[in-house]
């Protein structure tokens, strides 16, 4: 199962108005190179931006859009959930190992991201081959 990881700069952009996770479109961003090994960490703090993603070409990649099945609070508690998304490709994709979401919507900043999954290891497709990014039932993130 893959680590997801949550920005720094998400709980800033939170506070900030930056995000309307109800509204906007999220989106998946593939890396094969390690947030450490960046130019700018895009864990670190004031580098939480997809400018700062070594990313694959996605030639051979169907839609990368995440669908939001809900977002809403209950009892003081807002959940995030999102459909699990399959991609299929083409053609030869990868390698990549992260898998970062973003919310492509704000120009400011522009295209923060939200948190990254950690594969463990590099995964490269096939033409035909399919990679299920499995959300969680209980929502991507949570805030209570």
């Amino acid at each position: 199962m893959a680590t997801f990881t949550k920005i720094n700069d998400f709980t800033e952009h939170i506070a900030e108005k930056v995000h309307n996770l109800g509204a906007d479109q999220l989106v998946v961003a593939l890396s094969n190179t390690a947030p450490a090994s960046e130019t700018a960490n895009p864990t670190a703090d004031g580098n939480g931006v997809l400018a700062n993603v070594t990313q694959i070409v996605y030639t051979n990649l169907s839609s990368r859009n995440i669908t939001t099945s809900s977002s809403a609070q209950a009892a003081g508690t807002y959940k995030l959930v999102l459909a699990d998304l399959v991609l299929t490709a083409s053609g030869a994709v990868g390698p990549f190992r992260y898998v970062y979401i973003y919310n492509d919507a704000p120009v400011s900043p522009a295209d923060p991201l939200i948190g990254l999954y950690d594969y463990g290891q590099s995964i490269s497709l096939a033409s035909g081959d399919t990679f299920t990014i499995d959300f969680s039932a209980d929502g991507l993130l949570q805030i209570s």
